[in-house]
C-alpha cells in the first residue's frame, strides 16, 4: 500500500528566491509568487501546511498593467465610516505605492485564513533594485510572461 507524504513544520527546507519584477504583468506575477510562497513548485506541498520558499520583489514600481487597467482599474478601501470609501485610480497607485499594489495582488491569490496569513509574511516588496536581505543569499530566478 503506498501512503501520501504530508510535510511537518520540521522537515520543510526554505529557500530565499529574489525576483525582478521589470516589465511584468502585475497578475502574471502576483500568480507565480503566490505558487511560491504556497510552496506548490515543490513535490513536499502539502495543502493544509505552509511549505513555501520566502520571495523578495525587486524593481516593484516598473511592473506594468496591459490593455486599458492603467486608467480603468481602480483600488478600493474603506474606512469603516459612514462615507467613508476611497477610490484610487491604478495609474496613481503604481505611482506613488507600487510595493503596495504588488502586495494586495499576491495576497488576493492565497488562502484566506491563517495559514494565507503566515505565507503572507514570506512576502518582501521593495520599489528599487535594491533591498536589505542580501545576507540571506536569495537565489535569483526567472518567472515566465515577462517581456524580457
Amino acid at each position: 500500500m503506498q501512503t501520501s507524504h504530508m510535510a511537518k513544520e520540521s522537515t520543510i527546507k526554505r529557500e530565499w528566491l529574489l525576483v525582478d519584477a521589470t516589465d511584468m504583468p502585475i497578475g502574471r506575477l502576483a500568480a507565480q509568487v503566490a505558487a511560491i510562497l504556497r510552496g506548490k513548485h515543490k513535490p513536499t506541498f502539502t495543502p493544509h501546511v505552509d511549505t513555501g520558499d520566502y520571495v523578495v520583489i525587486i524593481n516593484s514600481d516598473r511592473v506594468i498593467l496591459t490593455g486599458n487597467k492603467m486608467t480603468d482599474k481602480y483600488y478600493f478601501s474603506h474606512s469603516g465610516y459612514v462615507g467613508g470609501d476611497k477610490h484610487v485610480q491604478a495609474k496613481i497607485m503604481l505611482e506613488k505605492k507600487s510595493d503596495y499594489a504588488v502586495e494586495r495582488a499576491i495576497k488576493g491569490m492565497l488562502p484566506k485564513n491563517a495559514l494565507g496569513r503566515q505565507m503572507f509574511k514570506k512576502l518582501k516588496v521593495h520599489k528599487g533594485a535594491t533591498h536589505p536581505h542580501e545576507a540571506q543569499n536569495p537565489r535569483k530566478i526567472k518567472l515566465l510572461g515577462g517581456k524580457a
